[in-house]
This record gives C-alpha cells, structure tokens and sequence, in this order.
C-alpha cells in the first residue's frame, strides 16, 4: 500500500507542476494577445489618418497649385495655343492627294 501512496503522491506533484507550467503559458499567450490587438488598433488608426492624408493630398486645387509652383506649367489660353496641322490631311481635305 506504501508504494501506491507514493506513486500517488508523484502523480499528484507531477500534474500540479504541470498546471502551473500551463497556467502560466496561457497567461503570457493572453498578455501576447492584448500586446498584438493593440498593435492591430494602432495600425488600423494609422491607415486610417494615412488614407485621409491621401484624400486631402489629391485635390485639384493642390495638383494645379504644384503644376504651377514646381513644374511653372500655365492653363491653356488661345493666346498661347500653337495649332499643328498635318501637310498631308490638309491636302486630303482639299481633294489634292501626293
């Protein structure tokens, strides 16, 4: 009967430490979780402001106002409109051919 106390006894020891071990896994598994979700919310609000800096990048007023200041690029007035005509189509529309 002694022997079966003692195995007993090591049963019982050996399942308690292994409670612990895993009781002590999920915990730092759970700490490991709430870290990535903050993480995750982090992110998210990131994207976020980053798609709303996007969106007020890409305005027209901004597009033209950076032709104009970095690429001096003007609107196209009459004035400075240069037409080209093509030889060949101007002498096809008078029923001249080459």
């Amino acid at each position: 009967m002694s022997r079966l106390n003692v195995f007993l006894l090591l049963a019982l020891i050996a399942s308690s430490v292994y409670l612990v071990r895993v009781s002590y896994e999920t915990r730092r598994l759970f700490a490991e979780l709430d870290r990535a979700q903050g993480e995750e919310r982090r992110l998210d609000s990131d994207l976020e402001r980053l798609k709303a800096e996007r969106q007020a990048q890409a305005t027209p007023l901004r597009v033209e106002k950076a032709a104009r200041d970095k690429l001096a690029m003007r609107s196209a007035t009459p004035a400075v409109t240069q037409y080209v005509v093509d030889g060949r189509a101007a002498s096809a529309a008078e029923g001249r051919l080459p």
